[in-house]
């Protein structure tokens, strides 16, 4: 009875796995057929009048670059105002309210907008700004965000040509996608992201999400879809499915590039993925019944769900490995067929490969990090998979933002110091290395790549950490 539960649960988790896997497979095949069909650029007879909002927490390190790239913009300067949405509780405001004065005299139309409480977090803020403008349009930017000077005058036509559409979202670059390894493994994911499933996604009809950062919300749209709310850790991308259930649609313009930072220590970057694991997951839960009764075609409802389970497999990942073992040990693995995953899994690296050889002259050179990509998105399975389970319960949490640097991240007081789940990871490495062991001995040759990369990317993670706690403590002791 134990060895067919096990059996059944390893199946339903290889399952699941198969069917994420194929998802990328699917999407790769609309982006090829979609990719060389760009969006023209329409004429404007009279531009709308735009805000662009600039949530911001605690950014001494980058808040007057990102004004000075705001205030750059090239757009008509009757129509445009800057929000500047200041929650901070530290250097930051005084440092923001300097280089707004400087701008304001050189005629920039921008406002340094403080709250009594952050209530809401990003959300809140946003929302209260909104309050504030009667603007048609509203950009919204993080802190690390170096919109091009052109970037209204290449995004704001097609919201004025086309009344029913709700946002424009534009493709996100890198400050600094070397910095060291964890930063160009991001980069690899995140261009998978933005050039082969967002591409695909928006020109195939598919419902898509805003990213955050680097979009261009109507106004009216915003409103009518409820506006913004921090049920969430996800703002985003619950109001842009609220929004896409409402009649709104989307448009993904690949060729406007807008750069940010990558998160350089691994504690900032796994904070940041819990907390879109958390979202994303939350978002879920409040959006799957309204999306499957919805009017949207049968594949739009199931390509929408697979995008709001992106960080289900995490949790999976965890199960078959924790599941691996006892099923070694009862000679059971044969009574798994695992062949049908192993081709579908190939869809993902296919991704990674596609999207850099679509954007870099040395793609061949960027795919060197492609191990270190696979340990990074095996060895924060634990890390997500906890947020993973917090969302679907309903967990509330603080928002907690993702530390920008803008220099060396080891002598910022923002740099993330404790790291819990360094521990789990290490005991998660030794549990697959003993699997490996395991698979030796009863012959099951076939499992032991798979668990060695359990082991090794659980190993890197948890190395990556307490090499950051090591060089934070040496950087305390010679200061």
């Amino acid at each position: 009875m134990m060895i067919t539960v096990l059996i059944i649960l390893y199946v339903i988790c290889a399952l699941l796995m198969t069917l994420y896997a194929g998802s990328a497979i699917i999407l790769l095949f609309i982006y090829w057929r979609y990719r060389h069909r760009p969006a023209t650029l329409p004429t404007v007879d009279e531009w709308p009048s735009v805000v662009v909002q600039l949530p911001i927490y605690n950014e001494q390190h980058v808040v007057e670059r990102l004004l000075e790239a705001v205030a750059a913009l090239d757009y008509p300067p009757e129509k445009l105002s800057i929000q500047l949405l200041d929650d901070s509780n530290d250097e930051t405001s005084a440092i923001a309210a300097a280089c707004i004065r400087r701008l304001q005299a050189q005629g920039a139309n921008i406002q340094h907008i403080r709250r009594e409480n952050r209530t809401g977090y990003k959300a809140g803020a946003l929302a209260y700004g909104l309050t504030l403008t009667d603007a048609e349009l509203v950009v919204v930017l993080d802190a690390d965000f170096l919109p091009p000077q052109d970037f209204l005058r290449r995004t704001v036509p097609f919201l004025a040509a086309d009344p029913r559409l709700g946002m424009v979202q534009t493709r996100w670059g890198h400050l600094n996608p070397f910095t060291n390894l964890l930063t160009w493994g991001q980069m690899l994911a995140l261009d998978s992201h933005f050039v082969v499933e967002q591409t695909a996604r928006s020109r195939a009809g598919l419902l898509m999400s805003f990213n955050g950062s680097g979009g261009v919300w109507r106004t009216a749209c915003i409103r009518e879809a409820g506006g913004w709310r921090d049920l969430t850790l996800t703002e985003d991308l619950d109001l842009s499915y609220r929004a896409q259930l409402c009649g709104w649609h989307f448009l993904y313009l690949p060729d406007v590039v807008v750069p940010a930072e990558l998160p350089p220590q691994i504690a900032a970057y796994k904070q940041q993925q819990a907390r879109w694991a958390k979202g994303s997951t939350q978002t879920l839960t409040y959006t799957f019944s309204p999306l499957w009764h919805s009017q949207y075609s049968l594949v739009q409802r199931l390509m929408a769900t697979v995008h709001l389970c992106q960080y289900i497999p995490h949790p999976i990942m965890v199960g078959l490995l924790l599941l691996t073992p006892p099923l070694l040990i009862l000679r059971s693995l044969d009574d798994v067929p695992l062949g049908l995953l192993g081709l579908v899994g190939l869809g993902p690296p296919i991704m990674y490969a596609v999207s850099q050889q679509a954007l870099y002259r040395d793609w061949r050179h960027r795919l060197l990090a492609f191990p270190i990509l696979i340990a990074l998105g095996t060895g924060i399975a634990w890390n997500n998979s906890r947020a993973v389970i917090s969302g679907l319960l309903h967990h509330q949490s603080e928002f907690r933002r993702t530390p920008k640097f803008g220099r060396a991240w080891q002598t910022s007081s923002y740099a993330l110091r404790k790291d819990y789940s360094v521990w789990i990871e290490l005991l998660l490495s030794a549990y697959a290395l003993w699997g490996v062991w395991l698979a030796l001995q009863t012959q099951y040759s076939a499992i032991v790549p798979y668990l060695a990369v359990y082991s090794f990317s659980f190993g890197l993670v948890a190395f990556w950490s307490l090499r950051d706690r090591w060089q934070l403590a040496h950087e305390v002791q010679t200061s």
